[in-house]
This record gives structure tokens, C-alpha cells and sequence, in this order.
């Protein structure tokens, strides 16, 4: 196994994770089970383990899945036009909601806290073994992002991203696959191509921008691209089945556990879709990609929260027999 691969993490006080562990993931990992159980949040912790390289990145990582499913694009144009002011806002904001979180894994250990004594405000942050203590007075809200490491929420990526992990296809000469991809999606689609700024697709000799073509054709692009972009990284895919027919789920799975091995690419996704989880049962055991996994989220009746892992030779199984995965 490549040696940059998350294999494992403890997660403790984020979000619904008060002391929580999993191990025993593979290169391609999708996460399945009941709403409200921790799927997504446990995909927010490995991304800010992985990207917690710095207190730059760290920043941003927390700031990131706050602000990602109802004001990324928002967010983004703030960035955009440096409204400084705003964005320190935002992000001091983001920062103090985490007040603590801890997360350890075979990559990276980090934890951050906020210590507030005698009207004097400190930011605790660790990275591995390295300490670091911050006054709020002193703190810089400076971020940096690590390119190769991407989180897709269930609308897909803002333009701006798309825009950016395109031109690591264009680099290397891949925008027909692309287009071949997109037409078997929707034959209706001829191309793809950055105008003026923006994501358009050509349907029928005029050119549309993408966000009107639905979400599966964003989302397509989105995760095409940023296994590009991601190469010997990581990818976080929320809600993967987000604007695709049932019928296409096999194509998908092709893609993202082709792609993925060749760019060495680390892939966790959540879904809600038994469609989706059988899918890539089935096209992983065609394709002989041993290097996946499956993992059902569930709630115990004490409240904590328990991740089954299920390998290769589990979903083949269930497959062989056909049991039903979820």
C-alpha cells in the first residue's frame, strides 16, 4: 500500500465523534449508512487530518467544511474580491465553532483548542509533535490551500475550482476523455470548454454554462477533474450519486477506480443509495480492483458511533451470492 494512504484515524470531540475509531482503509472507500449517523463528518475529519500540514491549511480545512454546503460560492467571491474584513469574519467565526477537535491517524496528528482565561484569548494548535500557541490579537487568519487534496459537496465544485483542476487536464492533454465521458453521459453534450471565465458545455452548436444543465453534468466534471488535480492526494466526495441516473452509476465507479490507481489517488465518498453501493460492489469486483472498501456508519443504543468496514473479498462475496450490500 502507498505509503501517503490514510489507513486509519481517531477522531475525538468533532461534531457527533466524541471518541470514535476506524481502520482499514483502502486506496477507494465509500460510506454508507443512516442520515444523521456521521458519514459526512467523518470524511470532514480525514480532510483536515490529511490537510493539516500547517496552521495555514489547518485554517482553512475548518473554515472550508463550515462554510462549504450553504455559502462556498459566497465564500469564494469574498475571497475573490478581498473583502478582508468579512473574510476574517468568517473564518474567526468558523474557527471558534470547532472551540476543540482532535483527530490522530497513521498521517497526521492534530488538535486544536481555544483557551480563553482572564479576558485573554489563545488558539492551541498541534501538528504531530509540534505545539503551537497563538493570542487572537497576533493571529493572521492567513490560509493556504494544498492542491492536491479536494473536498466535493453534493452541488459539485464552485467555477473557480473547476476552473482550476480542468487546467491540470489540459497540462497533460486529457480534456477529450473529458468530452467522451460528459457525451456518455448526455449525448446531448459535444464539449467542454472555459469561456470568458466560465464552466460551459456545448449542447446543440450554442454553448450553456454548466450550472444549467443540471447537477450531474457539474458533478461529472467536478470529480473528473479533480482526480487530475489530485494526483498522489485525495479526494472527498459528498453524496456521490448527486445528479446521476442509476443507470450511469456503473460508468461512474469505472471512472473514479480507473483514475484513481492511475493517478494514485485516495477516494472517500459518501452515498444514501443502495443503487450507488451495489454498483460499485459489482464494477469493482469486474474491474478486480481489490483495493476498496465499504463502510456502513451506525449508531449503537449508548449513542456512540461504530463504522464497519467491509474489504474486497466481503463485497465480492455479497455480490457472488447476491445479498444486498447495504
Amino acid at each position: 500500500m502507498d505509503k501517503h494512504l490514510l489507513t486509519e484515524i481517531e477522531i475525538k470531540d468533532f461534531k457527533c465523534f466524541k471518541d470514535f475509531k476506524a481502520d482499514g482503509f483502502k486506496r477507494v472507500n465509500l460510506i454508507g449508512g443512516k442520515n444523521n449517523v456521521g458519514k459526512t463528518a467523518l470524511m470532514e475529519a480525514c480532510f483536515v487530518n490529511v490537510r493539516a500540514q500547517n496552521i495555514k491549511s489547518f485554517t482553512q480545512s475548518l473554515c472550508n467544511i463550515k462554510l462549504m454546503r450553504e455559502t462556498l460560492n459566497i465564500f469564494e467571491n469574498l475571497v475573490y474580491k478581498k473583502e478582508k474584513l468579512k473574510i476574517m469574519s468568517d473564518m474567526k467565526y468558523s474557527l471558534e465553532l470547532m472551540d476543540k477537535m482532535f483527530t490522530k491517524s497513521n498521517i497526521n496528528k492534530t488538535f486544536f483548542n481555544i483557551k480563553d482565561e482572564d479576558g485573554i484569548k489563545e488558539y492551541i494548535f498541534q501538528f504531530n509533535q509540534k505545539n503551537i500557541i497563538i493570542n487572537i490579537k497576533n493571529f493572521s487568519f492567513e490560509m493556504s490551500k494544498i492542491k492536491n487534496i479536494q473536498f466535493i459537496n453534493n452541488y459539485g465544485l464552485p467555477n473557480n475550482h473547476v476552473i482550476n483542476s480542468y487546467s491540470y487536464m489540459q497540462k497533460i492533454d486529457k480534456e477529450d476523455l473529458l468530452n467522451i465521458i460528459l457525451k456518455e453521459f448526455d449525448e446531448r453534450i459535444e464539449a467542454f470548454k472555459i469561456i470568458d471565465e466560465k464552466a460551459q458545455c456545448k449542447v446543440n452548436g450554442s454553448y450553456y454554462e454548466i450550472t444549467e444543465l443540471g447537477d450531474g453534468a457539474g458533478n461529472l466534471v467536478s470529480i473528473i477533474s479533480s482526480l487530475f488535480q489530485c494526483k498522489d492526494g485525495y479526494i472527498f466526495i459528498d453524496e456521490i450519486e448527486n445528479g446521476f441516473h442509476y443507470s450511469f452509476l456503473h460508468k461512474l465507479w469505472e471512472i473514479i477506480l480507473t483514475i484513481s490507481k492511475e493517478q494514485n489517488v485516495q477516494v472517500f465518498a459518501t452515498t444514501h443509495s443502495k443503487e450507488c453501493i451495489e454498483s460499485y460492489a459489482r464494477v469493482s469486483k469486474k474491474l478486480e480492483d481489490e483495493d476498496v472498501t465499504y463502510i456502513k456508519m451506525s449508531k449503537q443504543k449508548d449513542g456512540l458511533i461504530y463504522a464497519g468496514v467491509r474489504e474486497y473479498d466481503i463485497l465480492e462475496n455479497s455480490i457472488s451470492q447476491d445479498h444486498e450490500i447495504r
